[in-house]
């Protein structure tokens, strides 16, 4: 089995780390059957004369004998500047503020120092939590069941008694509840450790999962294209699994960041990750954090007004075509008062470039947000280089009216609270909310 470890838009070369033809061929036929992947998973793998190229999806693929490790980068250009363990604990910081993971792995340091894959990493910090919270003790609801027993339990099923028992006096129909562990919730857990177990490469790992499995030995397994995810609900009964129960969706299931596994392909699990997906839902979250108590509510991946609708040739209220969902937008008062639309690409660091290598069709973009949601207040917003100065780079005014566009970066390898500290800097100032002690805008 080989693994390998590159990062967005790099390559692997046939023969390094003993990457074969037939590896790569391999590799690229599990990214095609993603249901992320585009035609040929163009946006995943590409596969060239004598490499394997990675485009801007960040995680794990595997097929047999081999698996292919890809880890964010900020700037194609620039050659490697940090260790693959800083980067692979900044992509699990991401994943856990991003989808509410809420992963207790003995804190990032811990994670720096790991050398295993992203894949690795989160089956642990799974197992690990997973073990803990079975140890606590499982959570148990009751299930309304019916037996003929030889003394009464809960309730005589009269119509049952003197039908089928008719002639079994020695037995009572009974209706009763039964408090048990066997619930929706701990059927994908168990579930979850089964599979997981048999993709686990660390001795450490795999001797939890067994430990769960003898846990768990109890709990009906079932098939993972039959799990009962509908039925989980959650209560003040099982309100401490539900990070768990994230854990286990995003390592099962078949959401944009989720896994793919085939049944034709059980040798291999494949994990991957838009980054521009991911770096939308980790400022979103983060900005929720730092607008607390401001009046300014966050909301991402909303609006959804029309652009365009039927002419009449008077003025049109809303579209009905052409949909639009912005980023982030952020309402005060019922208002859209800005919009910010995040980007995982670099940023022009050339002086002279007027543009800041900004692009054209973001702007359009940008400059539609203002009109449908009749906003002032635009925001491209940028990851920059570990280290490099963020913050507001540049402002442009939109002709033919008054709107202020702002191109931005964030540092996203800053620790979460000096990160969620520089966006509430970033986004709070005079000029915005008029009404509002906390306004929108940068100084």
């Amino acid at each position: 089995m080989i693994h390998l470890t590159i990062h967005e838009w790099g390559h692997a070369r046939f023969g390094e780390a003993d990457l074969t033809r037939e590896h790569a061929h391999a590799l690229h036929a599990a990214a095609c059957e993603h249901p992320l992947a585009h035609e040929d998973a163009t946006n995943i793998l590409v596969l060239g004369r004598d490499r394997i190229i990675a485009r801007q999806m960040v995680g794990m693929v595997s097929a047999r004998g081999c698996s292919l490790e890809i880890l964010p980068k900020v700037d194609p250009d620039v050659g490697e500047e940090e260790s693959d363990e800083t980067v692979r604990s900044r992509l699990v910081r991401m994943l856990d503020v991003a989808l509410g993971l809420d992963l207790d792995i003995g804190a990032e340091a811990a994670i720096a120092r790991q050398k295993n894959t992203l894949l690795e990493i989160l089956i642990d910090a799974f197992a690990t939590r997973l073990l803990a919270e079975v140890r606590r003790g499982l959570p148990r609801a009751y299930r309304q069941c019916e037996e003929d027993l030889p003394a009464l339990r809960g309730r005589l099923n009269v119509t049952r008694q003197f039908t089928r028992n008719a002639v079994r006096p020695d037995r009572l129909a009974c209706h009763f509840d039964q408090l048990e562990a066997d619930t929706p919730l701990m059927r994908i857990m168990a579930a979850a450790s089964a599979f997981l177990a048999r993709h686990a490469r660390t001795l450490g790992t795999r001797r939890k999962l067994d430990e769960l499995r003898h846990a768990l030995a109890d709990i009906p397994l079932m098939p993972i294209t039959r799990l009962p995810w509908q039925a989980v609900r959650m209560d003040r009964t099982n309100r401490r699994w539900e990070a768990l129960f994230r854990l286990a969706r995003l390592l099962l299931q078949r959401d944009w960041q989720a896994t793919h596994h085939a049944a034709k392909a059980p040798e291999g699990l494949t994990l991957l990750f838009p980054m521009n997906d991911l770096f939308e839902k980790y400022i979103a979250v983060l900005l929720r954090r730092a607008l607390v108590g401001t009046g300014i509510e966050v909301i991402d991946q909303g609006g959804h007004r029309a652009c365009l609708g039927a002419f009449t040739g008077e003025y049109l209220e809303n579209g009905d075509v052409f949909r639009t969902m912005p980023d982030i937008m952020l309402r005060h008062r019922g208002e859209i008062v800005a919009i910010i639309d995040t980007k995982w690409k670099k940023l022009s660091s050339d002086p002279l470039d007027r543009k800041q290598g900004v692009s054209q069709a973001d702007v359009y973009q940008l400059m539609a947000y203002a009109r449908l949601y009749r906003t002032a207040e635009l925001m491209l917003l940028y990851p920059c280089k570990p280290g490099e100065r963020a913050g507001e780079r540049r402002q442009f005014g939109v002709a033919g009216g008054s709107e202020r566009l702002r191109i931005a970066t964030a540092d996203v390898s800053l620790d979460e609270g000096v990160l969620v500290e520089a966006l509430r800097t970033l986004v709070t100032a005079p000029a915005v909310i008029p009404t509002a002690p906390l306004p929108l805008v940068a100084g």
